[in-house]
């Protein structure tokens, strides 16, 4: 967030990222609550919290939330969605440059979020702000693909090549059984910024989610994503009016989004004149 301005592109669109934006499934804060041992006493801190979508499931386990969210527009959405929700504090800034005032937490979570911050920055912070053992949680969502499936990008790649030809980020979905077998440390936040030393190996768990669109709420979603909001409107929009006719035409106007939703939570380690004196 603080050392990645691309981050704060969501900003310029807070509503439809609410609206057409995947939640997480309940069962995933279950397991957050059983894995963490988080409950009406426990605080959290919520890092990169957008329009409120997983700050309003945390607030549901009973904890009192702090949520930091560095888009003006994404926090003023999360403060009016939540303000029926007690225990909820939205604060606008970048962790990196956050203000803690000496506050410390049982659980961090960030969601969806957590690869917007500098991570020169962001695994030592988070040690500073947990208290002796809390925990970190990473939530995220990978796009994935089932064999035999019709898939928006395979069906729509000449038209992205023809409105925005040599992106390198333009490519199909894995498959959802080669994104399962990657269930062992920190997933893509691995590297820069190992968290080796700071917190223990995270436990994994995955989620099957889907989420079905017409083609125009297809193209929403994908007018709500970073990769197509750094394209100028005069290349972004066309090609997404064009993705939104394809699939009314070609794939009857109904097709699914595929994700696993992951939880990744590891347990802070203490350390004392050079040694660790706690591990979990």
């Amino acid at each position: 967030m603080g050392g990645n301005p691309v981050g704060r592109l969501f900003d310029e669109v807070p509503a439809l990222y609410d609206r057409v934006r995947p939640g997480y499934p309940d069962e995933l804060f279950a397991d957050l609550a059983t894995i963490t041992g988080v409950d009406e006493q426990a605080t959290v801190l919520e890092v990169g919290c957008g329009t409120g979508q997983a700050t309003r499931s945390l607030a549901r386990l009973g904890c009192s939330v702090t949520a930091v969210e560095p888009g003006a527009g994404m926090a003023a959405l999360a403060r009016e969605r939540l303000a029926d929700v007690p225990g909820v504090d939205v604060e606008t800034s970048t962790f990196e440059e956050w203000d803690d005032r000496g506050r410390r937490y049982n659980l961090l979570v960030a969601a969806s979020s957590w690869h917007w911050v500098d991570p020169s920055v962001g695994w030592q912070r988070a040690h500073g702000v947990l208290d002796a053992r809390g925990w970190i949680a990473l939530l995220g969502h990978v796009v994935v693909r089932r064999p035999g499936e019709p898939e928006v990008y395979a069906e729509t790649a000449d038209l992205h090549e023809r409105f925005s030809p040599g992106n390198p980020g333009w490519g199909h979905p894995p498959l959802e059984e080669d994104v399962r077998a990657t269930d062992e440390g920190w997933g893509v936040v691995d590297d820069p910024g190992d968290p080796a030393g700071l917190f223990g190996p995270p436990a994994v768990r995955w989620y099957p989610t889907v989420q079905w669109f017409d083609g125009a709420g297809f193209a929403d979603l994908l007018r709500s994503q970073s990769l197509y909001r750094r394209l100028e409107p005069d290349v972004r929009e066309p090609l997404l009016d064009a993705v939104a006719e394809r699939v009314r035409t070609r794939m009857g106007d109904r097709v699914p989004r595929r994700y696993l939703s992951v939880l990744r939570a590891g347990q802070r380690i203490e350390w004392a004149d050079g040694r660790v004196v706690r591990r979990g």
